[in-house]
């Protein structure tokens, strides 16, 4: 029983940990992500929407492309990597990482090729977007190479150099993407199209910078993972043909799964124009305009907190992997709960907190606009949701439940199609938003109750933690809301300057209220380890 608690103490302090660098890299790569948008917007002038709408609507296909190029591999290798680690062959998983190398190259090759000469088809009529989509191949060309090195590391839950992989990528991308925009609308005075277009090609250029920092790390830790690969048991052999259909038969499903959200988006994207003017008289650039509120403005913002569930649904698909193969049922229901337990006590805190201070962050990011504001109020709700999604389909994949989960997604995407006209009629601009909430709602409940049959998790010790966490969140959202709407009778929200300072007061409050009473009553302690109490001990808060 004491080894158990131990394994189980050990497993809990890793997925922690290893959330806590993967959310670092997400959050730092995200906000930076969304940072930047407060000038590049400003400088797009009055085609900020049209702009922004050109970029939503060419990465979404972009991000779908690089789903496909990296062939699901990155994350099957990663995975697998985990599994024969915990059998103790280190030599097969670094096989695996070769070869999949091998099939990087030569898929980004090819999906590179068809994006490029495939844009006219892809751009649905609009040829503002395919000397954009020209410039995101040559993402598509690199990043399998960047997504499979970052799988090799997390095989070994060693999430530190993904991390800074993706904070070095994404600093970058912003710095090109900025001085590009600068030059050309502030010094040149030139098109938004030709910014739009290099702040694009901005991903190839991160991808890039990341790559030499992961071949630093590979260098600097060659001489620990030769002395695994070493001290390998080398009793399990496998040719190089089983590696491949290995990986190809883990990597299929990872490709589905992955997409998962970018097919809700494309669902939007190629539906939401249509629709939408079938019920209202606007002109095409007013539709575009209002398509861009949701599609990117309000997306940006709330894939900030996403990228939270983004991190823990990496850090977990590999320790539950070791679990299931070392069939450990006790340490995948441990796993399950923690997971749960520690995405819930992060998501609900910071959507709520974004709900509550929606109208000066939209003014921060894009001027004041209460019609955006109101997108963006209910996209923090819609973002538990997207969260909640992606980290319970990573725990199906983690188990080799792929197929399970791809039927999931495809129930939750049908449910999608039939709801996304009526709402889109009930409520127009919120319309896809409201189909999507209701479509992985859905989802949702079908992962939950079927992880709690399967693997007979502790549902009540996680039912108690939830219902403690949504309370002091419902509270810290109502009190937030209270106190930035007295505070913006003195500083108005309509103003940049009045926003920052209405976020920073309504952040503080949110953070306070919510870090004491989770230390107060040790929900935090239970959730995130003992660790926690030292914390509690030196804010002089007595249990």
């Amino acid at each position: 029983m004491k080894n158990n608690n131990s394994h189980e103490n050990n497993s809990q302090a890793t997925m922690i940990r290893g959330s806590a660098w993967m959310t670092f890299g997400s959050i730092v790569s995200r906000i930076l992500g969304a940072i930047y948008i407060i000038p590049w917007y400003a400088w797009m002038g009055s085609d900020g929407n049209l702009a922004n709408a050109l970029t939503a609507k060419s990465y979404n296909i972009y991000s779908l492309f690089l789903i496909v190029s990296t062939a699901g591999i990155p994350g099957a290798v990663a995975k697998q990597v985990a599994k024969y680690n915990a059998l103790n062959e280190y030599g097969i998983g670094r096989k695996l990482f070769r070869r999949g190398l091998f099939l990087m190259i030569i898929f980004g090759v090819i999906s590179a090729a068809i994006m490029y000469l495939g844009s006219p088809f892809y751009a649905g009529g609009d040829k503002r977007q395919i000397p954009i989509l020209h410039s995101l191949s040559y993402a598509v060309l690199i990043i399998p190479i960047l997504s499979i090195m970052r799988g090799y590391f997390q095989g070994y839950a060693d999430m530190m150099p993904s991390a800074m992989s993706q904070f070095i990528e994404q600093l970058a991308r912003v710095i090109w993407m900025l001085l590009t925009a600068y030059v050309i609308m502030q010094v040149q005075h030139g098109s938004y199209l030709k910014a739009v277009i290099q702040s694009n090609l901005a991903a190839a250029i991160g991808a890039a910078f990341g790559i030499l920092l992961l071949v630093w790390f590979l260098f600097k830790r060659r001489s620990y993972l030769n002395s695994l690969v070493a001290h390998s048991n080398n009793q399990i052999k496998i040719s190089t043909s089983s590696l491949f259909k290995e990986i190809i038969e883990q990597a299929i499903p990872f490709i589905i799964i992955d997409a998962g959200i970018i097919f809700y988006q494309l669902i939007d994207q190629y539906t939401f124009h249509p629709m939408l003017a079938k019920f209202v008289h606007a002109s095409s650039d007013q539709i575009e305009s209002w398509y861009a509120l949701f599609g990117l403005n309000a997306n940006k913002v709330i894939m900030i907190i996403v990228s939270v569930s983004t991190a823990m649904a990496v850090t977990a698909i590999p320790l539950l992997s070791g679990a299931h193969a070392r069939k450990d049922y006790h340490d995948i229901a441990s796993q399950l709960e923690n997971t749960i337990e520690l995405f819930f006590f992060v998501m609900l805190p910071a959507s709520l907190g974004m709900a509550a201070i929606s109208t000066p962050v939209y003014t921060i990011f894009y001027g004041y606009d209460p019609l955006g504001s109101s997108v963006l109020y209910l996209s923090s709700f819609t973002a538990i949701c997207l969260g909640s999604f992606t980290v319970l389909m990573a725990m199906l994949q983690g188990l080799s439940e792929n197929g399970l989960a791809i039927k999931y997604l495809i129930f939750g995407l049908i449910i999608k199609f039939i709801v996304q006209l009526p709402m889109i009629r009930i409520f127009k601009i919120y319309g896809p938003l409201i189909a999507t909430n209701i479509s992985m709602l859905f989802v949702i409940w079908l992962c939950l109750k079927h992880l709690h049959t399967q693997y007979h998790y502790n549902n009540d010790r996680a039912a108690r933690r939830f219902a403690g966490t949504a309370v002091f969140s419902v509270i810290m959202f109502l009190i937030v809301t209270i106190v930035t709407k007295f505070a913006g009778k003195i500083f108005s929200p309509q103003t940049r300057f009045g926003a920052i300072i209405l976020v920073i007061i309504g952040v503080a409050v949110g953070a306070i209220f919510y870090i004491f009473m989770t230390l107060k009553t040790s929900l935090a302690q239970k959730i995130l380890g003992n660790k926690v109490e030292a914390i509690a001990r030196k804010l002089h808060i007595n249990i």
